[in-house]
């Protein structure tokens, strides 16, 4: 055993001194360098865990807000459909509005062109009996005339008139 390195074989006061140093450099890394770890995983530690708090609070704000965003789509569609329903219902009574106003239009032109007609026609009857009377009237002076263009015939009628007139009133 003699051949062996002193490293693998140590002694003891070899022995002592690597002790010695390693509780030395442990309590120095104990002291200052473990505290000073433990602090950085520490931090690190809370970083990520307010990185994941942070990340949980934003998901569930973008749920919230996917869900406002649907509802607010629902009420927009909702919207919509009153806005086409009251648009149909005021189109319709627009169209109703104006078929009444023909239907009363068309009525009145009706009632005017008739009283228009009529009108028009008892104008053409008082104008034909007009002309019929003055018909009358020149065939009347001319059968006078003719009737009455001597004085016997003249006499003639007067006396036969006269006789129609007796004979009407005995009646």
């Amino acid at each position: 055993m003699e051949n062996l390195p002193s490293i693998l074989t140590p002694d003891l006061g070899l022995l002592f001194w690597m002790l010695l140093a390693f509780l030395v450099v442990f309590f120095v890394v104990a002291k200052f360098g473990f505290p000073a770890i433990i602090g950085m995983v520490e931090n690190r530690r809370r970083y990520i865990d307010e990185s994941l708090q942070k990340a949980h609070e934003a998901s569930e704000r973008l749920a919230n807000i996917q869900k406002e965003g649907e509802s607010m789509l629902q009420e927009a569609r909702q919207k919509q459909a009153q806005l086409l329903k009251e648009a149909a219902e005021t189109r319709d009574a627009i169209v109703a509005q104006a078929q009444e106003k023909a239907r009363e239009e068309g009525s009145r032109l009706i009632n005017e062109a008739k009283a228009e007609i009529e009108s028009q026609k008892q104008a053409a009857i008082s104008e034909i009996r007009s002309q019929v009377a003055e018909l009358s009237v020149k065939v009347a002076e001319k059968i006078l005339r003719k009737e009455l263009s001597s004085e016997s015939k003249q006499m003639e009628t007067i006396d036969r008139l006269l006789d129609e007139v007796t004979v009407d009133d005995k009646r």
